[in-house]
């Protein structure tokens, strides 16, 4: 006989044992919240103001963030009491927003102020009000607010307060960005394979995105950074292509057969790139074991992929690769740029 939902209340508070506890709230979540879902509720934040196993009563507030609904009142007074608990300040910053809305700010600004609590929760407080006003208050800083700095605050904060003068104003967001028209009707081998991978990262895109700090986008480079590169390189012309017109922002490539996934540099980042490969990063000091030929491309957990500049040859030329921390012993991985895109590409099924 199925277990009613008051025995599954009775397990939660009784148990010792984090991994049952686990599995029971689980079931309590799947069995009941379509049918009983403010009674679910009423178990979970309970069980966040008084269970027995300490680290429990944090991590309940993702579930119970997802059960309440937008703009649902009833359960704002949970959260003004949760950003006072300083296990639960956290993740209580997007429940007050999601049931107080805009009646959230003063209370959200005023923990971004607040100096004895930790540089992560006063982040928090900062980013959940960019990403609810649509305000750029966290442009150009990593989505993961436990990144930033403390000064990432001290310049963020008189922003803030300036808003909040003038009476919280709803933003515009964040546009997307600029993509070149042959992503969506390519014609030559290279447009083809780059609008494959396109497609795979469109998928990425689509689970998770935060344009304030854009990830998986192939785009428009910036003119001035591929003058910096036309300057120190002579790149084979389908892979100079490529940075011009598919420049890779935050391009991670997930698979097992890149060793910790593959980052594939963009324009903006090639140059600074090479550091720790061509040259040392912190002296400048170029490094003699390196081949001067080699351009560092990617590298999958700090394993280099190199374009081979020295063997250009009908506008391409091959990728290798080596693994790092000893000497260098690179071999072939790909005949083309080319290739190597189509390798990823094939690659990313694994993901």
């Amino acid at each position: 006989m199925p277990k009613t939902i008051k025995q599954f209340e009775e397990s939660l508070f009784n148990e010792n044992d984090g991994s049952k506890f686990s599995k029971t709230k689980d079931k309590l979540i799947t069995s009941f919240s379509e049918t009983d879902r403010e009674k679910v509720l009423e178990i979970l934040t309970q069980y966040s103001k008084s269970g027995k196993i300490l680290h429990w009563r944090e991590f309940l507030m993702t579930d119970i963030i997802k059960l309440v609904f937008d703009d649902e009142k009833k359960y704002a007074s949970f959260f003004e009491w949760a950003i006072t608990q300083p296990k639960l300040t956290y993740w209580g910053i997007d429940g007050l927003l999601k049931t107080k809305g805009q009646k959230a700010y003063p209370n959200l600004i005023e923990l971004a102020q607040d100096e004895k609590l930790s540089k992560e929760v006063r982040a928090k407080a900062i980013k959940s009000i960019s990403v609810y006003s649509k305000q750029p208050f966290d442009k150009d800083l990593s989505e993961d607010p436990g990144y930033w700095k403390v000064e990432d605050l001290e310049f963020r904060i008189p922003e803030l307060l300036e808003w909040q003068k003038s009476g919280y104003k709803q933003g515009l967001g964040y546009v997307e960005p600029e993509v070149h028209t042959t992503l969506k009707n390519p014609k030559t081998e290279l447009e083809k394979v780059v609008a494959m991978l396109n497609k795979k990262l469109e998928l990425e895109r689509k689970k998770h995105q935060d344009l304030s700090n854009p990830s998986n986008w192939l785009v428009i480079a910036d003119r001035a950074k591929i003058n910096e590169i036309e300057k120190k390189w002579k790149l084979p012309e389908n892979y100079l292509t490529f940075l011009k017109n598919y420049s890779p922002i935050r391009v991670f490539i997930e698979s097992e057969e890149f060793f910790q996934g593959l980052n594939l540099y963009g324009a903006d980042k090639l140059i600074g790139c090479q550091a720790g490969y061509s040259f040392n990063g912190l002296t400048g000091e170029v490094l003699e074991d390196w081949l001067p030929n080699f351009v560092v491309i990617a590298d999958a957990g700090g394993d280099p992929y190199c374009i081979d500049i020295g063997n250009i040859k009908d506008n391409d030329a091959p990728i290798y690769t080596s693994g790092h921390g000893g000497e260098w012993e690179f071999e072939k991985c790909a005949d083309t740029f080319i290739d190597f895109l189509k390798d990823i590409v094939n690659k990313m099924h694994y993901r």
